[in-house]
């Protein structure tokens, strides 16, 4: 079974991963504590299952979000870029971040099956596992200039059959 330590230390190198070739900046953990980002951030989540199942969340407040975009774009960071890029923008960063954690994690835990992601305004996303869930989080420092944060909530357990 992967430890908490284990999949904070995926969860890093992932992120670190998907930013620095994809959305062509450097990232590297911080030592902050959550920034204060309130109703102006956008969280982008995407949910997983198997015999790992939780959510995947990226927070970041827009100014970040929007360099993101125009980064992942190609375009200049002053390119006016309207809600829907921005959105899909970390929306696609979520996924690919899921999608590195999973390559990752699969040979040890088995398949995983990996929802579509959605993103919302707002700093938290409030999910019940039950008892048994744990919860990781990264604060990253991006570029110098930016704070996110990235968070793993799961819960070990064979996927649910329907059949």
């Amino acid at each position: 079974m992967m430890t908490t330590a284990c999949l904070k230390d995926v969860l890093l190198d992932s992120a670190r991963e998907v930013f620095e070739t994809m959305v062509f900046m450097a990232l590297a953990e911080s030592g902050e504590n959550s920034p204060a980002m309130g109703e102006t951030a956008l969280l982008g989540s995407i949910t997983f299952k198997g015999n790992l199942k939780g959510c995947l969340a990226i927070c970041c407040d827009v100014a970040c979000a929007r360099t993101i975009a125009a980064n992942m774009l190609g375009m200049d960071a002053s390119a006016e870029l309207g809600e829907a890029d921005i959105c899909d923008a970390i929306g696609e960063l979520a996924n690919m971040v899921m999608g590195t954690v999973k390559s990752r994690i699969q040979n040890e835990l088995g398949p995983i099956e990996v929802s579509i992601p959605s993103v919302v305004r707002g700093r938290e996303l409030k999910n019940s596992m039950g008892e048994g869930a744990s919860m990781v989080t990264v604060m990253a420092d991006i570029e110098g200039q930016y704070t996110a944060e990235f968070s793993l909530l799961y819960r070990s357990g064979p996927s649910e059959r329907h059949g």
